[in-house]
């Protein structure tokens, strides 16, 4: 018998890093503080109207190329290797895979982000995820991006739930992730949505409402007020600070969904037992 999956879903920038991926070498490639990079993109999707997730991803190109850096997959990949996470985030993943094995439960870690799906490759972490949804450049045969693949903004976010859901993990699958009878591979009440504020609202709200859990983390010692009314208004289950050691209040959490996910099962098993015994 197959065990039960615990799927925990992650936005990245101030979720898993510390800040916006691009601050940590990628801007600073460009001789541009961090200030200036989100200021040119701001004036871009002002000036043009282009939404800010498709404003930030021309300015990487455009940036690049007035510099004469060529913005290849390899570079992108460079820049995954600067970037600082929040305590413990590095030793997280094996220690909840492990523990969901003591408990008879199968754990995945998928990451939905705005961010560049390139410069993730390039991380300390990536390893772990089973899929990595993220903004992506198309390139051409010489490693020149020409086109853009993929992008996500915060309302996109929400078609990755019923993805995993679903097991239709092409991001191209249009049929399978709307199938109305397609068989869940991980239900609702096993999805865990962790981000850490406004462009992760309507994922948190989907996993919440459809009997998931739904998290928002904050730099320890600064909760704000955003996170603050995210819970006060309903939208997640749990609000705490994004630290990922053990002991921490977010390993708690974890630790109580992937037994409860171990206790139902175990229920559900006896039940169907009885079940056949009356027959």
């Amino acid at each position: 018998m197959s065990k039960p999956i615990v799927a925990i879903l992650y936005d990245f920038d101030a979720t898993l890093a510390t800040s916006d991926m691009q601050n940590f070498s990628f801007i600073p490639s460009l001789g541009l503080t961090p200030a200036e990079f989100w200021g040119k993109t701001k004036e871009f999707s002002e000036k043009t109207g282009c939404e800010r997730t498709l404003g930030y991803l021309n300015t990487m190109m455009t940036e690049c190329k007035k510099r004469g850096i060529k913005m290849s997959p390899s570079f992108l990949h460079e820049q995954g290797k600067g970037i600082k996470f929040w305590p413990g985030v590095e030793e997280w993943f094996e220690r909840i895979n492990k523990f969901g094995e003591e408990n008879g439960v199968e754990v995945e870690h998928y990451l939905v982000s705005s961010g560049n799906t390139e410069i993730v490759e390039g991380c300390s972490i990536y390893k772990y995820f089973k899929k990595v949804y993220g903004c992506e450049f198309l390139f051409d045969e010489n490693d020149e991006p020409i086109w853009l693949k993929r992008v996500i903004n915060y309302t996109m976010k929400t078609q990755y739930f019923y993805r995993v859901s679903k097991g239709a993990f092409d991001p191209n699958d249009d049929i399978g992730v709307n199938e109305k009878n397609r068989n869940r591979r991980v239900p609702y009440s096993n999805i865990v949505y962790i981000g850490d504020g406004l462009t992760d609202i309507p994922a948190m709200i989907l996993a919440k409402e459809n009997g998931g859990h739904s998290i928002a983390v904050y730099p320890e010692g600064k909760e704000d007020k955003v996170v603050d009314e995210l819970y006060n208004d309903g939208r997640v289950n749990y609000v705490c600070p994004a630290d990922y050691r053990e002991g921490k209040e977010l390993d708690a959490i974890l630790r109580l969904i992937i037994k409860g996910v171990s206790i139902n099962e175990s229920l559900k098993q006896r039940g169907a037992k009885y079940k056949e015994q009356m027959k």
